[in-house]
């Protein structure tokens, strides 16, 4: 038999002792596809079943039962040296190429990446800055940061917070203009409107536990967002845009939140790297865990 995948091995015992798909997915935080694309692959490769089926979980056959025996103290073993590895921090070297958007990477990551340069001297980075979801393997890339919902992939993730989407707009507009208290007071206001945005007409809101899009409208218009911030904070027409894009103008008093209580859930905020488990470079695996423990950003 030959089995060249760890991961597929981990999404098997994590399915025998969480008793469910949905479980083992939550628990080894991939999708509930990529875990039985995982057990399927085993499957084949074992030539057996390995899980049956009931209507309330699923339970390992005797098969599977004997298999989960044999393979636990390995994979065991397996995630201890990889743990060891990891921690050898004198001994990671090499280089990192970390990619993340071009307004948060130099604003939020390049901080944690100087502070991860002076602790592991013998670790090259090279930080790709691009609002594109980039292939990680086709680009090179180690790890990326990315924010919004990961679609279906292979990739593992670690989640690092949340960041709030907020409207805002400058204290002489609104006592220009008045305040607007409800979402569908914007259809009465002037809009500064970004159109590199997927909707820029169309804000999205959550009112009374639905999510609901609002058309606005302006007019000045710039694909750029700090031009757009600039805009409103200039007095030209209420914003839109990711709170840690504009926290600098909040802490000045040169922009003001509006509309809190209808604002849609919290954008995720993660690490994204291949799915390779014990395998994962001891560097990778390194900024991952200093990444996590340094990026600040739950509802940021």
């Amino acid at each position: 038999m030959s089995i060249d995948r760890i991961d597929d091995l981990e999404a098997f015992v994590a399915i025998v002792e969480r008793g469910s798909l949905t479980a083992a997915a939550r628990h080894l935080r991939r999708t509930l596809q990529s875990v039985s694309r995982s057990l399927s692959a085993l499957e084949r490769n074992v030539g057996a079943s390995l899980i049956r089926r009931t209507t309330r979980r699923v339970l390992p056959t005797d098969t599977g039962s004997a298999f989960y025996q044999r393979i636990k103290p390995a994979l065991d073993t397996l995630r201890e040296a990889a743990l060891e590895a990891a921690q050898q921090s004198d001994e990671a070297s090499g280089r990192l190429r970390i990619g993340a958007s071009v307004l948060f990477g130099p604003a939020y990551i390049v901080p944690v990446i100087a502070a991860f340069m002076d602790r592991h001297p013998k670790i090259e980075v090279e930080l790709l800055l691009s609002d594109r979801f980039v292939d990680l393997m086709e680009s090179g890339l180690d790890l990326a940061v990315r924010i919004g919902t990961m679609p279906d992939s292979p990739l593992k993730t670690r989640r690092l917070g949340s960041l709030r989407l907020v409207v805002f707009g400058a204290p002489r507009y609104f006592a220009a203009h008045g305040r607007p208290e409800h979402p569908r007071d914007l259809m009465k206001h002037v809009c500064v409107i970004r159109t590199a945005d997927r909707s820029p007409t169309s804000w999205p809101f959550q009112v009374h536990g639905k999510p609901v899009n609002i058309k606005v409208a302006g007019r000045f218009f710039t694909d750029d967002a700090a031009a757009s911030h600039a805009a409103v904070a200039s007095g030209l027409g209420v914003g839109n845009a990711p709170l840690w894009q504009i926290r600098p103008l909040v802490d000045e008093g040169a922009v003001e939140l509006i509309l809190a209580d209808f604002e849609t859930p919290a954008v995720p905020i993660q690490a994204v790297f291949p799915a390779t488990n014990a395998r994962l470079g001891a560097k990778t695996r390194l900024f991952t865990e200093f990444l996590a423990a340094r990026l600040k950003c739950e509802n940021l």
